[in-house]
């Protein structure tokens, strides 16, 4: 529970949200949700949209910090973390190079790899230079079906799954309309859960597993954010050694990635054999906080409100880089 005087303490407080990716409509409900609970606490709160404002606006503003509540590209891929950093402005969530790698679904699984964490077979593909003839030897690689997934979206925005031969151009054009490069992954038939993970390094911790059961297994953006038809179980029915196996993973692949404040990591459990293979799929350094958010549910799950919540990510804003105070240009310098 955060205290009045740590309220106070927080300042006059910017609440980013909306701005230019296609995860625009989504980071609407977040933030809204988030400046409406921010002030129902006490914080002197106010909304940013930096689809509408410059970054020249945002520094006049003279924010103490900002709760960054933008999904997706110039948000979450750490450009705007870089401008906070040369405001000296701190803001929730991962910084630059946590956000920037975060962003990247391949490059997170490279990461994740040299770590020894598990993450579906995968190759990546040109958007613009892959023809019918190497697309059709993407199935004999990784088996069918498969996924095909642009690497820089969210909200299952540019993703396809393939089911046959016939299926891969189709998808591999979906995807190819949002990024240059088109990850394809191997299909991990099986239950998808996610973990929400608060807090920094060592103090790290994993919030309760989410089970996501959506109608025939398609958690796609209208599943996900605009119908009742997705059913959560949280904490998720699983055993107890299952449970702390996934949130000691969830804790390892966000720290891997350098990352702090907040994320929510995403898997595939694979069951077979009375053997339960777990996957890492991908890591959300922005993630949402609208009334249908995963976060939210798992901070529930024990005890915490949505409001406290949202304090507690704010009480953790802070910069990469601590600016320095006695700086001044020398002689040559601009």
């Amino acid at each position: 529970m955060i205290s009045q005087d740590q309220i106070k303490a927080f300042g006059r407080v910017g609440v980013l949200f909306g701005g230019r990716s296609a995860e625009r409509e989504v980071s609407m409900m977040s933030g809204n949700g988030v400046l409406q609970a921010l002030r129902s606490k006490g914080v002197d709160a106010y909304p940013f949209d930096p689809a509408v404002r410059s970054l020249g606006e945002l520094q006049a503003e003279k924010f103490d910090r900002v709760f960054i509540a933008l999904h997706g590209r110039y948000g979450e891929d750490g450009t705007l973390q870089g401008a906070l950093e040369q405001m000296g402005l701190p803001y929730t969530g991962p910084g630059v190079m946590a956000s920037s790698i975060a962003m990247d679904k391949v490059m997170t699984k490279r990461i994740w790899l040299s770590h020894g964490l598990p993450t579906p077979r995968f190759l990546t593909l040109d958007a613009k230079a892959t023809g019918r003839e190497q697309l059709r030897l993407v199935p004999d690689e990784l088996g069918l079906p498969l996924m095909l997934k642009a690497p820089h979206e969210g909200s299952t925005i540019g993703i396809a799954k393939v089911n046959g031969y016939s299926d891969m151009q189709e998808g591999f054009d979906l995807c190819a309309r949002y990024d240059s490069v088109v990850l394809a992954e191997e299909f991990i038939r099986g239950r998808e859960l996610t973990v929400p993970v608060l807090g920094t390094g060592r103090e790290a911790r994993a919030l309760p597993v989410i089970e996501i059961r959506a109608p025939e297994g398609n958690y796609d953006y209208q599943n996900k954010y605009f119908t009742d038809d997705t059913k959560y179980l949280c904490p998720a029915p699983l055993d107890e050694e299952l449970t702390r196996h996934l949130r000691d993973l969830a804790v390892q692949a966000f720290n891997a990635l350098g990352c702090r404040g907040w994320s929510r990591v995403d898997f595939m459990l694979r069951e077979t054999d009375g053997k339960a293979e777990p996957y890492l799929l991908e890591i959300n350094t922005s993630p949402g906080m609208t009334g249908h958010s995963l976060v939210p549910m798992a901070a529930k799950a024990v005890g915490m409100s949505y409001e406290d919540l949202c304090c507690e990510i704010l009480q953790m804003a802070a910069l990469d880089m601590t600016p320095s105070k006695d700086w001044t240009p020398q002689a040559g310098q601009s």
